[in-house]
């Protein structure tokens, strides 16, 4: 088998030999679709990758996910708690106007907005302040030294394009109501939306007046996107030719598409953690046969899902050795990671049987798990396993697997319609602070805790990661990085399971640079 590794935070290329359809049409299949053009919609990172080939960050990131300018050219600090952005003059959106300042001050009220899946990318007390045409300042409560860090997945808006079209406000991904900017969009990236026909195909088209044509790494005309949810179809489709590439290929049919002549696998470990989460919220948990009580309260309950649990085994026959089992909710490529937080609570049925009876369920108990079954690499079957092991113990789980669109409609609604589930999460900032502030933080209202559906709460966890935000001292920050993680881990706020390899299959003619967060950059396409 002929996998290429990515080493971390690399890039891995493939580069084939037989020419590809004229024209440099760019065909390529993922198994679900970016839920709305609307780049304030959903938080995850197909939707986020997908948009960011059309809309902008202030900053971007290169294959090997450093940092580097994008629609601002330079930023400085200007006291501690003032950062000095300078932006690219001379940048059009997709429909000619003019990016200015303004663009990016109402961009920073709409991703802030109610509705709005990313308001965690600029905290709420932050004032962004227009300084110039070409200038924006922002002014934060304490300091920050990662400011800037997930901008890349804040797309800039245009004013005056959203305020004509009534999409001031973002679409909400739990209600129905679209605005102009669900199927309609106006960057000022390298490709512009040509169509987009939700789960049947979006079309895009090179943007001739891009400002960094002069350095363009692709040559490509357009790029389709189509949705194949089937595993089985989208391999076919990739080995028949009906697409340049395709993602993710399940690990039973790497082999196939390696050995493949016109095709060639890319493998490398992703920088995501799948998880399980469990309410510890609720005073009576959602859709269990336990009335009038919530056993995921009890720490007991919550470990002794954890230690009934094989990750070895679910690394061996359904992820196929391409996974690797995590004790810490981060990938050991994330600042803050730690080898020995990393160790998991041993595989033990005795041990997980016996702390259920200790915690008043000798016979275990019935509960619904709700589980995507096209967003992760063979989400579903995980999930499978995990109800067949948790049976071992006495729990009786009603597996609810849907299509990512319903999946995340339902558990990221008010209140999270889920007490029992299966996510991924990498952080965009490729930092602890983000998975503390954004899945362990009290839930206040205030964007803390907002994907936090387990309704985990710890005070001092929340004290420790205001001061790691604020922390300028490395030393003393990544202290602290460790002492928030071990309090998480001790309360067994959630149960990780694995990073997953990131799996794409390109055909010959064809040469893409992949990224451990699996964000697929058109622009670094050649096509011969």
């Amino acid at each position: 088998m002929r996998l290429k590794t990515l080493l971390l935070a690399g890039v891995v290329s493939a580069a084939m030999t037989l020419p590809a359809a004229a024209g440099n049409d760019l065909k390529f299949a993922f198994q679900g679709d970016a839920s709305s053009m609307d780049p304030y919609n959903l938080n995850e990172t197909f939707t986020l990758g997908y948009l960011t080939n059309i809309y902008e960050g202030l900053i971007r990131r290169r294959s090997d996910l450093k940092i580097e300018p994008a629609l601002a050219t330079k930023w400085e600090v200007m006291e501690p708690t003032r950062w000095r952005f300078h932006l690219r003059q001379g940048v059009k959106f997709h429909d000619g106007r003019d990016f200015t300042a303004d663009d990016v001050v109402f961009s920073a009220s709409r991703v802030r907005a109610d509705g709005s899946d990313l308001k965690t990318r600029i905290a709420g007390d932050t004032k962004v302040v227009k300084v110039d045409a070409h200038t924006v300042d922002f002014i934060t409560k304490s300091p920050n030294p990662i400011i800037y860090f997930e901008w890349e997945t804040w797309s800039i808006m245009s004013k005056s394009w959203a305020e004509e079209n009534k999409a001031v406000s973002p679409e909400k991904l739990a209600g129905d109501q679209e605005n102009y900017a669900t199927r309609h969009a106006n960057g000022t990236g390298p490709f512009i939306l040509v169509s987009h026909e939700a789960d049947v195909k979006s079309v895009a088209k090179v943007n001739p007046s891009w400002w960094d044509n002069a350095n363009k790494e692709h040559n490509l005309d357009t790029v389709t996107l189509t949705p194949i949810a089937s595993d089985a179809t989208r391999v076919a489709a990739l080995l028949g030719g009906q697409v340049h590439m395709a993602y993710p290929i399940p690990v039973q049919d790497m082999k196939r598409v390696d050995g493949n002549a016109d095709t060639s696998m890319l493998v490398g470990p992703e920088l995501r953690t799948i998880f399980l989460g469990l309410d510890q919220h609720r005073d009576e948990a959602l859709r269990t046969s336990v009335k009038g009580k919530n056993p995921f309260k009890d720490k007991r309950v919550r470990q002794a899902f954890y230690q009934a649990i094989n990750v070895e085994a679910i690394k061996k026959k359904v992820m196929r050795g391409l996974s690797s089992a995590s004790g810490m909710m981060i990938a050991q490529g994330i600042n803050g990671a730690s080898s020995a937080l990393n160790a998991r609570h041993a595989y033990d049925p005795g041990a997980a049987k016996k702390l259920l009876a200790d915690a008043g369920y000798p016979n275990g108990f019935e509960i619904e798990f709700d589980c995507p079954n096209n967003r992760y690499v063979n989400d579903e079957a995980i999930c499978q396993a995990v109800v067949s092991m948790l049976a071992k113990i006495g729990v009786k789980v009603n597996l609810i697997a849907q299509p990512k669109a319903i999946f995340f409609k339902k558990i990221l609604k008010p209140n999270w319609d889920t007490s029992f589930f299966l996510l991924g999460w990498t952080p965009g900032s490729f930092d602890s602070w983000n998975p503390l502030y954004n899945l362990h933080g009290c839930d206040d209202g205030s964007g803390r805790g907002k994907f936090n559906i387990t309704g985990y709460c710890n005070p001092k966890v929340d004290a420790l990661t205001d001061k790691i935000l604020s922390e300028t001292n490395a030393t003393k920050r990544n202290a602290m990085i460790q002492e928030a993680w071990k309090m998480t881990l001790d309360d067994q706020a959630y149960i990780p399971l694995h990073q997953q390899a990131v799996a794409w299959g390109v055909r010959k003619g064809v040469t893409v640079q992949q990224r451990a967060d699996n964000q697929f950059k058109w622009r670094h396409v050649m096509m011969k």
